[in-house]
């Protein structure tokens, strides 16, 4: 696939006056649109005129071109906030996962020289200047090292570390112009804690220690991790390379293969969540490979990695327990514990959130393999939340933390779901819900 290339603007000043063109955009047409129709007799809300197909689309293509956090912050939000944001807003922000444009060939080399000095290729035998792949924060290149082992090379695009605190307050400001945040969520304090994971996320020296860590704590006959090259820097990630299909071509394979790898997946989340306390958050499709031959998992990407803590852990230890054995004043008191709830929630609001708790847990709940292929889970989470989101009153600002752990339990689902797997996650869980009783 030829990607289109632009340039990442590398100045805090840069971006921010992208955004600032980028919010004027909106407002003049905000503005604009606004007085046509109350010349027309109407009276439209500040959201309904935010979200014109206009703004949407411009909106979009300027987060795609800047990348960095912008661009992450609205993936995180399209995937991640299905509560907090209203479908049309989470619509457009999913477009974001797959619109990353390549830097232009000047950029990329000034990249490579301001790393490794003006004879940087001296130190391969081999370096395609074509992206392999391309994200929000860096895109990765083939090469090869003078004894012709594969690498996986991930480029931090120039600039984006030193601009996420900014990026993500000025796009906080445009989420804010919408109108679709409702005064209970507290928007603030969820992007500051998405800026923290963020930074984390452009730290290629702290992504290297988790590759170190993954690589000494999981069985390498399930799981195939890159080694991280010395060649590494603060923003370029030098990895060997991981061979194996695209995990969805795995689709493909006998119904056993399916399941055998399906099932490694949920295992490996219940070892971050209660052993390592350490999760790889990101279940993107494009994260994981699998090698046929040796029957093993490939790990690719470790950005997205989040330390989890003890208490948080032990919480989902505690729901995961009740859910799975249906206890429902348990499942209520883990969630509260968790910092679910608002200690003053309707009754009947609380009744339709732990519905929600009921249809996501439904693998965990069901005493056999869990048909994945049949799997309603999703559509009817919409459903629900559907109901849920016309209660505005009542919404509130989940933690941080739940944030990422139900995003991963989500992408394996959905891989779970292309994948046609039978699993027993029940099963799976077992062994830990003895520690908690």
């Amino acid at each position: 696939m030829t990607r289109k290339e632009v340039k990442v603007p590398s100045s805090r000043l840069t971006r921010a006056s992208k955004f600032g063109g980028l919010l004027a955009k909106v407002a003049t047409n905000v503005a604009y649109n606004g007085t046509k129709q109350l010349f027309s007799g109407n009276k439209p809300s500040v959201s309904d005129l935010v979200l014109t197909p206009s703004n949407l689309q411009k909106l979009t293509n300027e987060l795609a071109a800047m990348r960095g956090a912008a661009m992450k912050l609205g993936q995180l939000l399209s995937m991640d906030a299905g509560e907090l944001i209203p479908p049309e807003l989470s619509h457009i922000l999913a477009k974001l996962r797959d619109n990353a444009h390549a830097m232009p060939h000047k950029q990329l080399v000034t990249v490579l020289r301001d790393a490794w000095g003006d004879n940087w290729v001296d130190n391969f035998a081999y370096f395609n200047l074509k992206p392999f792949a391309c994200a929000s924060i860096g895109q990765v290149h083939i090469a090869n090292d003078d004894s012709g082992i594969k690498l996986a090379i991930k480029l931090q695009y120039p600039g984006v570390s030193n601009a996420i605190k900014s990026d993500v307050d000025n796009l906080g400001r445009i989420l804010k112009l919408s109108g679709l945040i409702p005064k209970q969520v507290d928007l603030n304090t969820l992007l500051e804690k998405t800026a923290e994971q963020l930074i984390n996320e452009a730290n290629y020296q702290l992504e290297a220690s988790y590759i170190e860590t993954f690589n000494d704590k999981l069985d390498n006959t399930q799981f195939a991790l890159p080694n991280v090259s010395p060649l590494s820097t603060e923003t370029i990630l030098v990895m060997s390379f991981i061979e194996g299909m695209p995990i969805e071509q795995a689709a493909a394979l006998p119904e056993e293969t399916r399941n055998h790898i399906v099932k490694s997946l949920f295992s490996l989340f219940f070892v971050e969540l209660f052993e390592l306390k350490l999760m790889q958050t990101d279940p993107n499709f494009a994260n994981y490979v699998f090698n046929n031959e040796t029957h093993t998992i490939g790990l690719l990407d470790f950005g997205a990695t989040r330390e989890i803590s003890p208490a948080i852990s032990k919480g989902y230890l505690s729901l995961f327990s009740a859910l799975s054995n249906q206890k429902n004043a348990q499942v209520e008191d883990a969630a509260r514990t968790i910092g679910f709830f608002k200690q003053d929630i309707d009754a009947t609001y609380l009744e339709q959130i732990l519905a929600l708790f009921d249809i996501a847990s439904m693998p965990l709940r069901f005493d056999g393999e869990y048909n994945f292929a049949t799997c309603t889970i999703a559509t009817q989470l919409r459903a629900q939340s559907v109901t849920i989101n016309k209660r505005k009153d009542q919404w509130h600002t989940p933690p941080v933390d739940a944030l990422f752990i139900h995003r991963k339990i989500a992408g394996l689902y959905l891989i779970a779901k292309r994948l046609n797997a039978k699993v027993n996650v029940k099963h799976l869980f077992a062994k830990y819900a003895k520690e908690a009783k």
